[in-house]
């Protein structure tokens, strides 16, 4: 008899965990055992329970789902994380592998692939798509190579993407759970490891770089 494959699905938008628990329901095999809506609420799940695959979303309150990566992969290197996100692979993929994921779907194309890409990565495979492992490739090149976004920490890159998009300071702040102070503050630093002066430069170099749709 084959071993249930345990799921535990952090994202904060509840209809999204019903939905992807819909996904899973038929599937024999595996099944979502559990359910987190921030990440503080994932790290007290994993200090109780085991789970064979954690499925991450990135832009959750607190601690983004990035970050809350690299402390999960530091603590529990042998669990299995799929970061299943609204941005695309371009936005984020890299970024979430060099965090440690083992693999990144977008959210609009679940309903045909989360079960592959939880089957694979239980495994012990990687999912992701073949543009994807090429950027990965070429994203080992030397540290003066890289692009002045690649400077950035997560949380600064989130918020670069967010300001290109378009989204105010107090937009940013609710949606991150932080205040608008802290949200001017990861501007100002943005803008001093890129060497850029004003939001339009910002946005203009996100567009430049195809760091938003």
């Amino acid at each position: 008899m084959n071993k249930l494959i345990k799921i535990l699905i952090a994202d904060d938008h509840a209809i999204v965990r019903q939905g992807l628990k819909q996904i899973v329901t038929d599937e024999t095999g595996m099944e979502v055992t559990a359910e987190a809506s921030n990440s503080a609420e994932v790290f007290s799940l994993l200090e109780k329970g085991a789970w064979d695959i954690l499925i991450l979303d990135i832009n959750m309150p607190g601690i983004n789902g990035l970050e809350a990566l690299k402390q999960i992969k530091s603590n529990y290197p042998h669990l299995a994380v799929l970061i299943l996100s609204m941005y695309s692979e371009d936005q984020y993929g890299i970024r979430a592998f060099q965090s440690g994921a083992d693999g990144y779907l977008e959210k609009i194309s679940a309903p045909e692939e989360l079960v592959k890409a939880i089957r694979k990565i239980v495994n012990g495979g990687k999912y992701l798509r073949p543009s994807l492992a090429e950027k990965l490739a070429f994203s080992v090149d030397e540290h003066k190579n890289r692009s002045l976004h690649e400077h950035l920490s997560n949380r600064e890159y989130q918020i670069l993407c967010a300001i290109a998009s378009g989204k105010s300071a107090e937009d940013i702040a609710q949606e991150l759970s932080i205040s608008k102070a802290t949200v001017y503050t990861y501007r100002k630093r943005i803008q001093e490891k890129m060497n850029l002066k004003t939001n339009v430069q910002l946005t203009q170099y996100a567009i430049h770089n195809n760091l938003i749709e």
